[in-house]
């Protein structure tokens, strides 16, 4: 028992990532880890989940496990039906500054931990320095988890929009190589070429080096940022302030639906802690990467909300693409094309930081011997972990082209909430047993904003659906087997 409680020294965390052969080079700075963290959190949604949660929703329960579980907990089996979900309407832009706080508190808690703790790896790093080896194992275990199913499912819809996109020109993919083999639960005996191609094409960009990789999520990210200003400075000239009256038409029930609705819009911004042995002067720069991501984020979705919700009548937005739908309506056929443009590029955007995340997780697990001693070796010329990043790359791109996992696209968000909950448990911790070490940053009014932080998470967590939950202990049951059986041995060992 003492063995899986066992701490890793924070002092030898960090000495062990500057041993010869397994250190990273310090390449970035804190705009590039604030376009890091934007390309993570900024994708499509904001051009599709603004409309649906001002608009609502109309959710059918047609079984126990597609059931939230607080509804089950609160309703028991007559969770099971058809329910409606109340539009915030105009006041979706108070939506996104509610989630923005709400993620604030998690935000906070990684900013401390990652101007503390240095190293690559993020929350299974921190988990390992203050709670123990099997909690590190089981964080990094669900970290891989949520960054593959997430890229998994935002591969899958990036090849239906370069699919749309192509068709607008008259040329389209055959459909034996447009749509994935498991479809619906259907075999087509198809393959998604667009979601494979992609993700090997980045893997590619992320072996050969952070610094070009980091370079290229730039500009993505300012062509994307370009293209929502775009889109703001356009609508701005078309609102009529009568689409904002009433601004409350379901009350504080439809803005708190609406917070629900956009919360998973926001994850994305912890990648940013796993570049932390990237960094040049990661105890300043990690702070400000990942608070400025949070703050330029919720500016962008909030505009955005406002703008849609002024332009055209809250009612009318519950549609796949709303933003290319107003500004269909308004005339302006060009621009649609810059949106179509900006999606896409945030996509690609998301995709790169995500499966340069897992693979930073990949090399510190292995770095601790807790994974194969290969995941951690780097590249003789480009000094990446080529090993681990083309491992992760066809764990991801292979599935993703021959299966939708949009359905199961929930286990990356309780994913992500667990992370949040490790590491808000893990501040607390730490200032407690290592009260004098330094630390670049301080969460403010510690313990009261970390507990916040795991209780608003885990509320979160609950309003899943039983699968989900299901599908995650059994995520985690495979983990533990392997700690077991493999892991613990190794580090017994060492």
């Amino acid at each position: 028992m003492a063995g899986l409680l066992r701490t890793k020294p924070i002092d030898e965390l960090i000495a062990s990532s500057e041993a010869s052969g397994k250190r990273l080079e310090r390449t970035m700075g804190p705009w590039t880890l604030t376009a890091l963290g934007i390309g993570a959190v900024i994708g499509s949604g904001i051009f599709i989940l603004t409309g649906t949660a001002a608009a609502g929703q109309t959710l059918s329960y047609s079984s126990i496990l597609n059931a939230p579980v607080l509804d089950l907990l609160r309703d028991g089996a007559g969770a099971v039906s058809t329910i409606g979900r109340p539009g915030a309407g105009p006041a979706i832009s108070l939506s996104f500054i509610l989630v923005a706080i709400a993620c604030s508190f998690a935000a906070l808690c990684y900013a401390e931990l990652a101007s503390m703790i240095p190293i690559a790896g993020g929350a299974y790093t921190y988990a390992y320095a203050a709670l123990g080896e099997i909690f590190a194992w089981i964080i990094g275990w669900d970290l891989i988890l949520e960054y593959a199913v997430s890229n998994m499912a935002v591969a899958v819809g990036f090849s239906a929009h370069v699919n749309d996109v192509l068709e607008r020109f008259g040329f389209a993919l055959p459909k034996y190589l447009a749509e994935p083999m498991i479809l619906g639960g259907v075999n087509t005996g198809h393959v998604n070429l667009s979601a494979f191609l992609i993700l090997m094409l980045l893997t590619w960009m992320l072996v050969r080096g952070v610094k070009e990789s980091a370079n290229a999520n730039n500009v993505m990210v300012v062509v994307k940022i370009a293209v929502i200003v775009v889109f703001l400075a356009v609508g701005a000239k078309h609102v009529d302030p009568s689409n904002w009256n009433p601004f409350f038409p379901n009350g504080m029930p439809g803005v708190l639906t609406g917070a629900a609705i956009v919360f998973f819009t926001y994850i994305g911004f912890d990648s940013v802690s796993t570049a932390a042995e990237e960094c040049r002067k990661p105890q300043r720069d990690l702070p400000i990467g990942i608070i400025a991501t949070l703050f330029v984020c919720t500016l962008l979705y909030a505009g955005v909300a406002l703008v849609l919700t002024g332009v055209a009548n809250w009612k009318t937005l519950d549609n796949p693409a709303p933003v290319v739908k107003v500004l269909k309506d308004l005339g302006y056929s060009n621009v649609r094309w810059l949106v179509a443009i900006g999606a896409l590029t945030g996509m690609v955007s998301s995709l790169l930081v995500f499966q340069y995340g897992q693979t930073r997780i990949w090399f510190a697990m292995s770095r601790d011997r807790l994974l194969p001693d290969a995941f951690s070796k780097l590249h003789p010329r480009f000094k990446t972990p080529h090993i681990a990043t083309w491992v992760a790359g066809l764990a991801v791109a292979l599935p993703a082209m021959v299966w939708d996992i949009g359905t199961f696209a929930d286990l990356s968000n309780i994913g992500t909430l667990f992370a949040f909950v490790v590491v808000s448990v893990a501040v607390m911790v730490l200032r407690r047993s290592q009260p004098e070490r330094a630390r670049g940053f301080r969460v403010p009014w510690v313990p009261v904003l970390p507990m916040v932080s795991v209780i608003s998470c885990l509320v979160l967590m609950l309003s899943l659906p039983l699968q989900t939950w299901l599908l995650f202990f059994v995520w985690l049951a495979i983990g533990l087997g392997i700690y077991f059986l493999y892991s613990r041995g190794r580090v017994a060992r060492a």
